[in-house]
């Protein structure tokens, strides 16, 4: 059976062999940024991508298994061939260690400390108005919260979890394969280092139970669709005792049936009548903070864009309020009388044919035709 042939660490991230830590992390940390499946939802191919390149990256970092890839190429760390291998892929406590900061420790076991929780992400759907001025809602969002009958340890409430008797609370066991000592998370007590031997029967020993919680999410005026809100503290909480994660709630702004935002701009179409687009007129028109007067000029074409100051949105990282532009579409009068279709009928006869001051654009559009034609002629 044919096998697929692993592409090159070196060539995955990027960097040169002679490449440095430094550099090597710097490239990992921007294919991560590129691949991370919670940026791509919808391409199935990240999520490998992001493997391949946190398994070049544990490879690289690590002295001894960079040594061997170098000399033995991919047999040189893979666990069939007697190497060190990648032991299944943890990739959260790489991609913790690189972000840090950015993605709050990406859910991985701190040195020393407890794991952190999974961040948690709310999709908010809100209207444009409140979107525009700000408003506070309340959300429901069900998580996995601290078991308050053992406060999260996963032992019944008297007892404690014991000192895992494979790994000696390393959480890690060193196995022998070929030539190479390997390190591997501890089949017993699956990298916690702890055991229990009499659960608590809330959590059944997870030390977490699923819970629904109702928060107060205040979103600030201006935010748009793809804006996000951190609550600190508010997502997953961590296994065996260890600190929440974090809830992002991420905006969703519901289409809006007047209005439509491209920044901090607002645009509305406004129809008119063909006689105030003639005549001219005064008009009310819609903004988000109520009707204004809007004046239209004598000789109004379709299209004509309104401009009105300071009637669209503040945007919510600071600077300037936006405008409301209104485009004006003339409106052909519909279901006509006797008597209006014979005033029609005379206002059509007082212009007289195409080609008279009345009707610029039509004018101009007919002497293209008759230009387009006479070139046509041999």
């Amino acid at each position: 059976m044919p096998t697929t042939s692993k592409r090159d660490y070196y060539e995955i991230l990027g960097v040169s062999k002679n490449a440095d830590e430094k550099d090597i992390k710097k490239a990992y940390r921007r294919e991560a940024m590129k691949h991370h499946p919670d940026r791509n939802p919808d391409d199935p191919a990240a999520e490998s991508k992001f493997k391949e390149a946190s398994e070049a990256y544990e490879v690289l970092t690590d002295a001894r298994k960079r040594a061997a890839y170098d000399q033995y190429g991919h047999a040189g760390v893979d666990p069939s061939m007697g190497g060190g291998g990648f032991g299944g892929g943890n990739f959260s406590d790489i991609f913790g260690d690189v972000f840090g900061d950015i993605f709050g420790g990406g859910g991985g076991r701190g040195r020393g400390g407890p794991q952190r929780g999974s961040d948690l992400r709310y999709t908010l759907d809100i209207s444009l108005e409140n979107a525009v001025k700000g408003t506070t809602v309340e959300i429901r969002v069900p998580s996995l919260s601290s078991c308050e009958v053992c406060d999260g340890s996963g032992a019944k409430k008297g007892s404690s979890a014991a000192t895992c008797g494979t790994c000696g609370g390393a959480g890690q066991v060193r196995m022998q394969q070929g030539f190479f000592q390997v390190q591997q998370t501890c089949p017993t007590c699956r990298g916690r280092g702890k055991t229990i031997t009499d659960p608590c029967g809330a959590c059944r020993g997870q030390g977490r139970v699923e819970k629904t919680k109702t928060l107060s999410v205040k979103v600030p005026p201006g935010v748009d669709t793809g804006d996000r809100i951190r609550l600190s503290g508010e997502g997953e909480a961590g296994p065996e005792g260890g600190p929440p994660g974090d809830l992002f709630v991420q905006m969703s702004v519901r289409q809006h049936p007047i209005f439509e935002r491209d920044g901090k701009d607002l645009f509305c179409e406004v129809p008119i009548t063909f006689v105030d687009a003639a005549l001219g007129g005064d008009l009310d028109v819609p903004t988000l903070d109520g009707r204004v007067k809007l004046k239209i000029p004598p000789e109004t074409q379709t299209g004509k864009l309104f401009r009105l100051r300071g009637k669209g949105v503040k945007p919510v990282r600071g600077g300037s309020v936006g405008d409301l532009l209104c485009r004006v579409v003339v409106e052909t009068p519909v279901k006509l009388n006797k008597e209006q279709k014979a005033l029609l009928e005379e206002l059509r006869s007082s212009l007289g044919d195409v080609g008279n001051a009345q009707s610029p654009r039509q004018t101009s559009w007919f002497e293209g035709v008759k230009n387009f034609f006479d070139e046509l002629k041999p």
